[in-house]
């Protein structure tokens, strides 16, 4: 998603859910993600895990965009999803691998 979109559909949240916003950059994004016990990188790769895990695909290309600017190579990722498949069903990470391979 390019980042005019991903502004657009921000505005569109905050006008409609101000709180929802507020606490995920608050919250989320400004406490959990800072709390210095996980590195950002680790803190990526269990995001993705995560949200392969429960098939969510919707949210991935925001965390993969996210665990680049964290340090996650590419390599890492497409390891990551491989070791997820065994665990997490193969759709759920072969529709993950697709959206890494659109990026």
């Amino acid at each position: 998603m390019n980042n005019h979109i991903e502004s657009k559909l921000l505005k569109e949240m905050k006008d409609l859910a101000p709180d929802f916003v507020k606490y995920g950059e608050n919250i989320l994004f400004g406490e959990v993600w800072n709390d210095p016990t996980l590195t950002s990188k680790e803190r990526s790769l269990s995001t993705l895990s995560a949200l392969i895990s429960i098939g969510n695909t919707e949210q991935m290309p925001f965390h993969l965009q996210l665990a680049k600017k964290n340090g996650v190579t590419e390599k890492e990722m497409i390891a990551l999803i491989t070791h997820m498949a065994f665990y997490v069903e193969w759709p759920k990470a072969s529709a993950a691998m697709n959206i890494v391979a659109r990026q």
